[in-house]
This record gives C-alpha cells, structure tokens and sequence, in this order.
C-alpha cells in the first residue's frame, strides 16, 4: 500500500475527505456528517451499529493501545523494522493495525515516533489511513505522555512548559487553563488527540521516586483546581485529558515501574487526601482516568493492584464517583501489574475490573489471544467488550476522528512553538521559580558587582527534547542577561577532584550559581555547595528537580526552587537571578528539616521575593 502521509519531512498532500469518506464505509460513512469541531456526538444508535457490524477480533484490537517504532506508518528505519519484528512480530504501524486492528497508538520519542511536528503529522496521517482503508475501517485515538516538566514525549519545537509541580508554586489556574489549551492545540495539530495528563496525584511523600515534581503539590484542594482548570484547557481544544494515576499514587516510595507499591492510606484519609482531584477532574468531563499499579488494602484487601480490582475501578470510580467516561490502564509492561499475576491473565482481569483501554502490554499477541480466549471461553462476554468499545468510540466521536481523522502541515505550521505559544510558557514559568533562601539580600545579583559568574552542578539528560545540558542552558540565560557566564558540569555525584576543580574556577568568578539534583544528607553535591560556600564567593543554589534539596543546604546564602531542568523553567531561573523578573513561586509541598524530618523548615505557600 502506498502511503501518502508519512515517510516525508516536506509539505505531503492532506487525504481528502472523498478519501476518508470511502474508507470508512458504511455507518462509519454516515457518522462523518459535516459539523463543527466541537459538535454533539453522534446517538449511540450509529456507534452502536458500528460495533455490531465488528468481528469478535476486531472488537478485541479495539480495547489496545499499542507502541509501535518509526517515524512512519509504512516506511521506518530499517532499526525500527528490526525492533517491531523482536517486539511485535510485525515490521510497521500499518501492519500492526492490518494484523492487530488496534483502538490506540501511544508515540514515545525512544519510539522514533517525534523527531519533529511536520514528521508527527504525516505519522498520524499515514496510521489513520492505514486503519481508515481496512474492512470496516476505524479512526485511531494516538495518545502520548505530555505531561510537560520532566515527562514530555514531544519537544522542541513544540511548546513546552513548566511541569506539574512549577504549575503548583505559581498556583494559578488561569496558568493552568492555558498551559492545557496551548498544549492541547498543538498536540491535536499533529494528529494526538488523547493526552494521558495532568497527574491527578496528591505528592505527599518528599521520597516519592516516581512522581515528585509531576504532581501539582500536598495540597489536596489546590492540586483539585489545578487538575480541573488543565482538563478544562486541553479538552477545549479537543484533545482527550486524563488524570492519573487512580486512585492516587502520591504516597509511596516504591516506583511502580520496577516494584509493586502499597498505599497505607485509611479509606477516611484517601478520602480527604487522595479523592478529591479525581473528583474535580469527574466534575470537569474528563474524558479518560489512568489506573494505578498499586495496592490500597483500604480499597481493597485482595492484594491485587488497583488496575485489576473491580471494587476500585468499578465499585469507586464508576459505581461510587459516577464516572462513565474511557478507564486506561497504566502501561501493561511495569512491574506494578506484572509482580503478581502474568500477562495472559493482566488484560483480561483489567477487563473484568472495568478497564476499557489496555496500554502497551509488553507482548501484544499473547495479551490480544488471553482476551480472544477468555470471550471464547465464557470468562469474558462479548457485551462486556462492547462496553468500553462504545465509550472508545463515544470518544473518537467526540474528538472529531469520524469527521476530521487527518491534519495538515498548515495547521502545523499556524499552531505548534508559535512565537506568541513560547511567550507564554515563558510569562507561566515566571511566576513559579520560588525564592526559599536570600541572606543579605544577596539576590538579585548585581551584574555590576558580580560580572562574572559560574555556573556547576547536576547536568542530568536533558528532558523533553530540551536544549540542556543544564548548567549550560543557564549560563546562557545568564549571559544573555549581561553576566559573563561559564559552565562546568560536576555532575550529580562529584568526585574529589571535580569538586577541586570546581573550587579553583570559583575564585576566577565573582559569584557562583550552583544547579543540584535531589541532594541527600551524604550526597556529594552537598559538599560541593560546602566547599564552594568556603572560597567566599557568594554562592546561589538552584534546586532544578525536586525542592527539598534546601534543607540539606543550610551554608548557602540564596537557595531557588526551579522544579525541573528544561530551558523554560532554567530561564526563568536566570531572570530572577538576575532581577529581570521577581520571585513569585511558593511552594506547593512542604519542605521538613534534614535533622528532624517531622518537623517542617518551609511550609506549604512559603516563597520570598524583591
């Protein structure tokens, strides 16, 4: 099959709707009923229809949401052939629909599926088309990770913006509205139109390895406004929100992603601390919840996690909170779901838990058979399938897939990194960068007595397809600023002898902006601070992922949370350095004391400023 939408970076002919017309014959056909963008959905007499007219293992390709590598649909890098043939047992997207007829494609940039916007759009064309001219051809609902922050699948050019957590400290909701509406436009301009974000989570655990700064804060009610007011400005412009990670992953130190977490939380405290951003997402028209791999005993004794337990995810979440919207597991591949049963028996308990879309198992034809079977066999109904495929369906309805499957690179080319989008990111990431510590007033720096600066620290991988590495990113921001700025990456664990080299450039500047990365009490990077305290050059430190690293910094005059280390967050930084802007984050977690963690250093809406 010859594809027309992908495989070119130049401007590549949008199908046109005679062609999206033809392909989806029948009541798919009469579904694309000319309309605007936003219009109701069709009844669910026509959707209904359509699953009727569905063989039993088109409906079961329906409920997956599966990864595929490439930048297009027909024609990948012959790696990404070779890695769909090891993973998948199919060479490309268009074969995988052809095989699999699967609801959903998630992008990765690990993937190769987000080199660049043009590419994106021509990838989502070609995998419509390919869906679009099968036997009872349906669109595909192409979802992807952008949380933005530290968790971004798709990166510059596109917009991107602070994370989660940076949100929190401006604590804005207007902020939070057009982070969603920006983010969501350019995503729907590239053909994704299912976003699995905000982070729903109340981030009560300073050791939480897995969420963190993805989460808007401690504070169950403003994490509720934030949650609601971003599901309100993505699903404006017509890209599918989704909160997760139900029913709350704030309060564990164990990663789901390699472990199986446990939630101690009474059913009365994840009542007041866990529920209510789910709720407010609900109450917003959320249209997807993203289940969790964690036990809740108080939810539920039987050891399963949350994404195969029926008294959650039906008994709370539908029966309880009313929500009727699409249920997605988190991805089947995490050790979370994996630890007590094997991956036959996952998709088909999520299923039977209530679960309507089941991300990325990590063998697709073994889990697509498990569900084959289980219908066959009596253990699953056809009707509980039918099920979740009408809420999918009732989705790709409302997102306008029927009507409008393809986009084009105009659209592109009006939408995603404008000049008036990246503006805004940057006006959002100024009033989150929190000032926690300032003796002596000693900020904003004075670049007449301070000309010449260094910047050192933690130069973690640059997220989000950001410029980083960190401390260069900085300096650049710095300099740009009128400060002579030069970098020297020490990294998260120094040696001995980085930190003498550190020390030595030190005493060539006349102050110093140091970048760290989760310090711990033993941590290097603290000595690193120490030492640098000592030369006598005043020494700024800049907390560029989580903010508790001020507690175990107690020598350094001026300590600033940044909440993540991509350009937007790292810029604003530099301009309150600088003084180009005030400080105007406060803190949405609280930070406790290094010495005696039951007691709290800063509390939750602590933040100085000039």
């Amino acid at each position: 099959m010859h594809d027309t939408g992908t495989g070119s970076t130049g401007n590549t002919a949008q199908p046109s709707r005679r062609t999206v017309l033809a392909a989806t014959a029948g009541v798919t056909a009469a579904l694309a009923a000319a309309g605007p963008a936003h219009a109701a959905a069709p009844d669910d007499g026509r959707l209904r229809a359509l699953v009727s007219r569905m063989t039993l293992e088109e409906k079961v390709g329906q409920l997956f949401v599966m990864r595929v590598y490439g930048h297009s649909a027909t024609a990948p890098d012959q790696a990404d052939i070779d890695a769909n043939l090891k993973e998948i047992g199919v060479r490309t997207a268009a074969e995988l629909l052809a095989k699999y007829r699967v609801g959903g494609i998630i992008y990765f940039a690990w993937a190769h599926n987000t080199r660049e916007p043009h590419q994106i759009a021509d990838l989502s064309n070609g995998i419509q088309k390919a869906s679009l001219e099968l036997p009872r051809g349906l669109p595909v609902l192409i979802s992807t990770d952008q949380e933005h922050g530290i968790v971004a699948r798709v990166g510059k050019p596109a917009t991107l913006f602070p994370g989660a957590m940076a949100v929190g400290a401006g604590g804005s909701r207007s902020d939070a509205r057009t982070l969603g509406r920006i983010a969501g436009a350019e995503l729907r301009a590239m053909g994704i139109r299912q976003d699995y974000s905000p982070v729903a989570d109340v981030n009560v655990n300073p050791a939480n390895p897995v969420i963190g700064v993805r989460s808007f804060g401690a504070d169950p009610r403003a994490v509720s406004a934030l949650v609601a007011a971003e599901v309100a400005g993505y699903q404006g412009s017509g890209v599918a929100a989704t909160a997760k990670h139900f029913p709350g992953h704030g309060d564990t130190n164990v990663d789901s992603h390699t472990g199986f977490p446990t939630i101690t939380h009474s059913r009365e405290l994840w009542e007041k601390l866990d529920a209510p951003p789910f709720k407010a997402a609900i109450a917003a028209g959320i249209d997807s919840i993203m289940t969790a791999h964690l036990m809740v005993p108080a939810l539920d004794d039987s050891g399963d996690p949350a994404t195969l337990s029926r008294p959650i995810l039906t008994g709370i979440l539908r029966e309880r909170l009313g929500y009727d919207g699409v249920v997605v597991t988190d991805s089947l591949g995490m050790e979370g779901v994996r630890s007590k049963y094997g991956d036959a028996r996952v998709p088909v308990l999520a299923l039977k838990a209530g679960v309507d879309q089941l991300l990325n198992p990590p063998d697709l034809d073994l889990a697509w058979n498990a569900v084959l079977t289980a219908v066959r066999e009596g253990e699953l109904t056809e009707a509980r399938l039918d099920a979740s495929i009408l809420r999918v369906l009732r989705l790709k309805s409302k997102l306008g897939l029927f009507r409008s499957p393809y986009v084009g690179h105009g659209g592109v080319d009006r939408t995603v990194g404008t000049r008036a989008h990246l503006a805004a990111a940057d006006r959002i990431a100024e009033r989150t960068t929190t000032l926690l510590v300032n003796e002596r007033r000693l900020l904003p720096l004075s670049r007449r007595r301070y000309p010449r600066v260094l910047v050192v620290g933690a130069d973690p991988a640059s997220p989000s397809g950001t410029t980083g590495p960190p401390t260069g990113v900085l300096a650049g921001a710095l300099s740009e600023l009128g400060f002579t700025a030069t970098a020297l990456s020490t990294g998260t664990a120094p040696s001995a002898a980085t930190i003498a080299k550190a020390v030595a450039a030190a005493r060539d500047a006349d102050a110093v902006v140091a970048a760290t990365y989760n310090v711990t009490a033993g941590s290097a990077q603290k000595t690193l601070v120490e030492q640098l305290v000592a030369t006598g050059r005043p020494v700024v430190a800049v907390a560029i992922r989580n903010p508790y690293d001020v507690a175990q910094l107690p020598s350094a005059p001026a300590c600033l949370a940044a909440y993540s280390w991509t350009d937007v967050e790292l810029r604003s930084a530099a301009r309150v350095i600088a003084g180009r802007v005030r400080p105007r984050g406060k803190l949405p977690v609280p930070v406790q004391r290094a010495d005696d963690p039951e007691q709290v250093l800063y509390p939750v809406g602590y933040g100085l400023s000039y």
